[in-house]
């Protein structure tokens, strides 16, 4: 799909935000709720404890946004995104590839390994793939394999998360990547959305902002948790998962762990399929940075009615600070 085409795919929302794909906690609930809401959802097809439900999954979120935009038309619907994971230890990445085909979600982004295992399928149909990179090196990689956008995990994000600050992530790929671009880490207001904006990204990859909403899968201990936590309750560490990222303190040692000796896990493991590991993310919380902004359980919509008025507030400081070049000559 042509640069042009895949920037037409998000420049009609209403805020450029995606609800980035969680772990556990991202569902059709919440995919339908952010897209009714006017912004990109998307969710992890490891979310779905099997094949049959996941094409229940879809099924529904493809019926109730087609049954919405033919009740009115003028309403923004934003596109539906489904996270693949395509690290080899995934062993229903064949399965899952299947019903991406089926239902055709018009955004597919890919973690933890190349998007090559997903190109052809999702080319096929029209659809757009996107690569989850954590550095420069994964994001040159992503771009020679031929995915369309680039989603950069920055230092703050939360789950698997990366280094590099969001606005030197976003000049160094610039410099060699005019696609779509995907900006997400420490960002969960409006302001830090025109921010990136400004410095060069195309949508803004927000999850923390959305976890303790009404819509999302996780369990009220752990919305409580985030509503109640700030930046000092988390704890970057590869023990869990064998990945970096960024867990809250309080559900590790209520999981019986000390945050000060976590180790770090030998065993690279994303395979949905695995209880030991499923198990290892329910009963231990991630949550980027972002945590600090979040006051309250409350739905998608009013989060996201929010994030517009900062977002026009932020617009307009900085039309407002503008200096017209010939003044600054």
């Amino acid at each position: 799909m042509a640069n042009n085409a895949c920037h037409s795919l998000v420049s009609g929302l209403r805020v450029p935000v995606a609800s980035a794909p969680m772990f556990l906690v991202s569902g059709p609930a919440l995919v339908i709720a952010a897209c009714q809401a006017g912004i990109v959802g998307a969710f992890p097809t490891t979310n779905a404890r099997t094949g049959e439900q996941l094409e229940q999954w879809m099924s529904e979120i493809v019926e109730t946004l087609a049954a919405a935009r033919d009740s009115d038309p003028t309403v923004v619907i934003g596109p539906w995104c489904a996270n693949l994971i395509t690290h080899s230890s995934n062993s229903r990445l064949h399965q899952d590839l299947a019903l991406v085909a089926k239902y055709k979600p018009p955004i597919v982004i890919t973690a933890l390994g190349s998007p090559k295992p997903v190109m052809e399928v999702v080319k096929n149909y029209g659809g757009v793939v996107i690569a989850d990179v954590v550095n420069l090196t994964l994001a040159r990689k992503a771009v020679d394999a031929g995915a369309d956008g680039l989603a950069c995990i920055c230092a703050g994000a939360g789950g698997h998360t990366g280094h590099l600050s969001p606005f030197a992530f976003s000049s160094a790929v610039r410099e060699f990547f005019d696609g779509l671009l995907i900006v997400g880490g420490a960002i969960a207001d409006g302001a830090g959305v025109a921010g990136a904006i400004a410095a060069g990204a195309d949508l803004i990859y927000m999850g923390t902002r959305f976890l303790p909403t009404e819509e999302s899968q996780a369990v009220l201990a752990y919305k409580e948790m985030v509503v109640a936590s700030g930046i000092d309750d988390l704890i970057v560490s590869a023990g869990i998962t064998g990945t970096p990222a960024s867990w809250l303190k309080p559900s590790l040692v209520a999981s019986g762990l000390d945050p000060a000796n976590l180790g770090e896990s030998l065993l690279k493991n994303y395979d949905s399929t695995q209880g030991a590991h499923v198990n290892r993310w329910k009963d231990t919380w991630s949550a980027g940075q972002g945590l600090g902004t979040v006051r309250a359980i409350e739905p998608v919509r009013a989060v996201v009615d929010r994030l517009v008025v900062e977002y026009d507030a932020a617009v307009r400081r900085l039309a407002g600070r503008h200096v017209p070049t010939e003044a600054r000559a």
